[in-house]
């Protein structure tokens, strides 16, 4: 059994001693997938049941939506020795996240020295240096001795964010180099600091952009970079890790700014977040409207065989295809929805030019419907020893994948517009609409190429 699955056991079992043996015992990032994975309500449990330094690992490596919402599942006194555990860089993110009223209470709840550490760090500009840095390093003096530097890391190490990179300043703090931990080690005890540190090495100012910082990291290959403010002093460092979580979130912008779609990737994400870890009577609003309308289309499609009740007595092996042509029509119509979605949002189809993308996926539609009702028209020639009855497969089939695709774009394309739901309402809709319309297709086409064998 995964841990999913054991966790799940021990959960419907209510063997809450078990599963807390299990988390506990689980690796850290095993834990952090479960904790996505689970309900909201059994996130929660889970969560409670870890140790308080597991807790506060597996709270680090989770989203900041995901902290948010679980920090305001906690009892107060629960919240605040999670937020004084943080690291100060996480703990301002989570905090820019919170509403006002609940971050204020929680910065007060601190001690001194943390409320002053992350009260520094949130009077810098957004998206700047200054506000993602960590003000946890080690920081050692050029006429230190080697064996003095690693006395340094082993008595503070425990407590800074990184110890494999040591600042070397003078006594106002002013950056004048850098030493790694490898370097110290390989050293000779007695050596000075001075004698083995790097100097010119690349640093940023407080007010330099998150996403330059990021990408300077990423190009130089290196762990950290230091932060000095306007005189040169260190004040912070900004790690590898942190970089990485600021270039997904600068590409991801930059991807949506450039195609025009910010609003909707922030309109996007909460009905996303609504439709996945809402209450059961927000998601019946959204999706419940647009399922009666596949019931209401899927009665109109039952009345449209009870038409042709007759035709079918007399031609009982139509309905053989009847499913085909239903469901081919169904899955080009969902794959069509599906792609035009991704793109849309990644900014791939331009809404300015979207009847060229239409058309263009009206001809790749024909193409494999052409493609798809050839295939199938012969394998019904064959199969029943009736040409006709492949002409009219193969022709309908071919008409509902066309269709389909025509559907697939124009469908999400108007809710989008109306500002509907289009993850929810789009398939609906696409299903709705083709299967009355394939089967009235259908029928038309028996009574154009069979009548001879109806009357």
């Amino acid at each position: 059994m995964t841990l999913f699955e054991q966790v799940k056991n021990n959960l419907d079992n209510k063997n809450m001693e078990a599963l807390k043996s299990l988390i506990n015992e689980a690796d850290i990032l095993e834990v952090v997938e479960l904790i996505k994975e689970l309900p909201s309500e059994e996130k929660v449990i889970v969560f409670r049941l870890l140790n308080k330094e597991k807790a506060l690992e597996v709270f680090e490596q989770l989203d900041v939506e995901l902290q948010q919402k679980l920090i305001s599942s906690f009892k107060e006194d629960r919240a605040i020795e999670l937020i004084s555990g943080m690291e100060p860089d996480d703990r301002v993110r989570l905090l820019d996240e919170l509403p006002a009223r609940v971050a204020k209470k929680l910065l007060s709840s601190l001690s001194l020295e943390e409320r002053e550490k992350t009260n520094e760090l949130m009077g810098y500009s957004p998206r700047t240096a200054g506000r993602i840095m960590t003000p946890e390093y080690v920081r050692i003096k050029r006429e230190d001795t080697v064996k003095d530097a690693l006395e340094t890391v082993r008595k503070n190490g425990q407590e800074k964010e990184t110890v494999y990179l040591l600042y070397v300043t003078d006594n106002t703090r002013k950056l004048e180099g850098v030493v790694s931990l490898r370097e110290l080690v390989m050293a000779s005890p007695q050596q000075k600091v001075e004698d083995i540190m790097t100097q010119n090495l690349a640093n940023v100012s407080i007010d330099t952009d998150q996403e330059e910082v990021a990408r300077l990291l990423q190009d130089l290959d290196l762990l950290a970079v230091p932060v000095v403010d306007r005189e040169n002093r260190l004040v912070g460092i900004i790690t590898v890790d942190d970089a990485m979580d600021i270039i997904d979130e600068e590409t991801t912008d930059d991807i949506f700014d450039k195609a025009g779609l910010t609003a909707l990737a922030g309109q996007e994400t909460g009905r996303s977040l609504r439709l996945v870890t809402g209450s059961m009577w927000q998601v019946w609003l959204v999706r419940l409207p647009f399922l009666v309308i596949t019931l209401i289309g899927g009665l109109t499609a039952g009345a449209v065989i009870d038409v042709y009740e007759d035709t079918l007595g007399a031609i009982p092996y139509l309905a053989i295809f009847i499913p085909v042509i239903m469901d081919m029509g169904g899955n080009v119509g969902t794959q069509s929805s599906t792609i035009f979605t991704r793109a849309y949002v990644l900014g791939h189809i331009s809404i300015k030019h979207f009847f060229r993308h239409w058309l263009r996926e009206i001809g790749i539609g024909l193409s494999i419907g052409v493609i798809m009702g050839l295939v199938t028209g012969i394998i019904a020639s064959v199969w029943q020893q009736k040409p006709e009855l492949g002409l009219t497969v193969g022709i309908a089939l071919a008409i509902t994948v066309t269709l389909a695709t025509t559907l697939g774009f124009l469908v999400p394309f108007t809710l989008v517009r109306l500002g509907f739901d289009q993850a929810a309402g789009s398939d609906p809709f696409i299903t709705t609409i083709k299967d009355i319309v394939s089967l009235m297709v259908y029928f038309y086409l028996v009574t154009v190429f069979m009548g001879h064998l109806i009357y």
